[in-house]
């Protein structure tokens, strides 16, 4: 017996369905919620979110947001969010360097929250995106 989970976003509903249990990127921590949990409201940070139906892990790039829980349903309501198969992996990456580039150079305090707060982002949707599609190791030739 699961749970109703509902994601949405400004921009598109990136999941409807019923789960089994979900992890949170809480702005306290993350949050483990199961079936029949106590109600509650909570902020979101960056992170990810993971909800798992059977064997199956469904993985979230989560940009901030609040999370109302109800003992049988789960509204997520994200700033920014993405599936992990649909983040672009090459634009991630492009998006980590050129905010590294930018750290490097040592810019002002604005322009480094936003250089720093671009680099989480990229990062996350590197790491949502390679839990998705893990890496497999070079096959053997004989």
């Amino acid at each position: 017996m699961g749970f109703q989970l509902d994601i949405v976003t400004p921009e598109k509903q990136l999941f409807s369905g019923e789960v089994d249990s979900v992890l949170l990127p809480g702005a306290e921590g993350e949050l483990g919620i199961l079936p029949r949990h106590a109600p509650l409201l909570t902020a979101l940070t960056i992170g990810e979110l993971v909800a798992r139906r059977g064997e199956e892990e469904l993985l979230f790039a989560i940009h901030g947001g609040f999370a109302q829980v109800l003992p049988d349903r789960v509204i997520v309501l994200a700033d920014m969010g993405e599936r992990a198969e649909e983040v672009d992996a090459a634009r991630a990456e492009q998006a980590r360097r050129e905010a590294e580039e930018l750290l490097k150079k040592e810019p002002p305090p604005e322009a480094r929250a936003e250089a720093l707060m671009a680099l989480r982002k990229a990062q996350l949707r590197l790491k949502v995106a390679r839990r998705q599609r893990p890496h497999r190791p070079p096959e053997e030739h004989s």
